[in-house]
């Protein structure tokens, strides 16, 4: 039995200004969802991100991807990675996403978190190529995580457990003003993979 079954409302926004962001609770069954982590795993190109922190390079646990439209070029945290192009199961699942948020995205990025260990720090998805207040729908797979907001001058912080299947998405002035992150948990052998799908360019 699911507790948050029935209880997503994707009109609530879940913060309390500076922002918008929806979760629409499970968009794809458990069925279809079992099958895609399975395929997303072994069919996507898969690599460990590196990052520079403090002047050094550091290879993380966690694995990424970067799908679009286009060879775009998305630099982060000093690293830039080329948009490898879409596979048909990518764009299976943006049709999807894109029907039920009613935005449109050019671009994917993928994380792969092998189990509860792995997590992201606190950050905003603000980077200078990707579309200004432009939405970003995070659709995803496997172990169910917690996800938090905070809130860059109150300190305010919100939660949300994301669901396998579930999508949530990010809007308006949220990345000016918030920041998220995916906190590690103990006793969660599974693994995760989160897509979040974006508009790069204006």
């Amino acid at each position: 039995m699911d507790l948050f079954e029935g209880l997503n409302d994707p009109d609530e926004n879940l913060l309390p200004r500076d922002g918008v962001v929806q979760y629409f609770g499970r968009v794809i069954p458990y069925g279809a969802a079992d099958r895609y982590l399975a395929c997303l795993r072994d069919t996507i190109a898969w690599e460990n991100d590196a990052l520079v922190m403090g002047g050094k390079r550091v290879v993380t646990k966690r694995k990424v991807a970067w799908y679009g439209a286009a060879a775009f070029e998305y630099g982060y945290s000093r690293t830039t990675k080329v948009a490898l192009p879409w596979s048909d199961m990518l764009l299976d699942i943006k049709a999807i996403v894109e029907d039920v948020t009613d935005a449109r995205f050019n671009s994917c990025l993928l994380n792969l978190y092998h189990n509860g260990s792995e997590g992201m720090g606190w950050h905003s998805d603000n980077e200078r190529e990707l579309k200004r207040d432009g939405a970003i729908a995070s659709l995803s797979f496997g172990a169910e995580r917690r996800f938090l907001f905070k809130h860059k001058e109150s300190g305010e912080v919100v939660e949300r457990v994301l669901q396998h299947g579930g999508l949530l998405v990010m809007k308006g002035a949220t990345q000016r003003h918030w920041q998220h992150r995916l906190p590690p948990v103990t006793g969660v052998g599974a693994a995760r993979i989160n897509l979040t799908f974006r508009m790069f360019g204006d």
